[in-house]
């Protein structure tokens, strides 16, 4: 009895032993922020020249070769002028700026509204900051003080005064809608 119950054992240490190859899959899928800022208000330049502001209650920091910031708990984003003027701003519940490629990704209600008071709401939108341009492939609503326009995708530059939906839907004019 004795000489079964040690057999047993052996068994179960044996069997319960990790491959290593295993758990450096495991390792690999699982990636810590080497950095987690909190309350993070940063200016962004380029050449000396100020572009934008990002602010956010959380900022996660990747480090390596393809480096990137999360920010998990949002982001709210004032692009400026030449002048220092804001001339739109960028909200979003979930953005990721992969630095090595130089985009910005914002999910989760997307919104954008420039100096003219015309607002984009998405639920993803691209912001290259190599192109100076921002777009998206999903549904789009662009409202304006004279109408609402819907479609599919867009491409427009970086401060949101010049943009074009990919594919239109419709749009509703306000004046028609309000009985003007």
């Amino acid at each position: 009895m004795g000489m079964l119950i040690s057999t047993m054992l052996l068994g179960i240490l044996f069997s319960c032993a990790n491959d290593p190859k295993e758990v450096e899959e495991l390792n690999d899928e699982v990636r810590y922020p080497d950095q987690e800022m909190r309350a993070v208000d940063v200016l962004y330049s380029t050449k000396g020249q100020v572009q934008f502001r990002l602010k956010a209650p959380l900022v996660e920091q990747y480090a390596g070769e393809e480096n990137f910031n999360e920010m998990t708990e949002g982001v709210d984003i004032e692009i400026y002028d030449d002048s220092m003027n804001i001339s739109s701003r960028l909200t979003s519940n979930y953005a990721i700026d992969i630095t090595h490629a130089k985009l910005m990704e914002a999910k989760d209600n997307v919104v954008v509204i420039n100096d003219e008071g015309d607002t984009l709401n998405t639920e993803h939108l691209i912001w290259d900051l190599k192109k100076n341009e921002i777009r998206s492939d999903v549904f789009v609503k662009i409202t304006t003080p004279q109408q609402v326009l819907m479609g599919e995708g867009l491409i427009s530059n970086q401060d949101f005064s010049d943009y074009r939906i990919l594919k239109p839907r419709g749009i509703i004019n306000l004046k028609d809608a309000k009985g003007n």
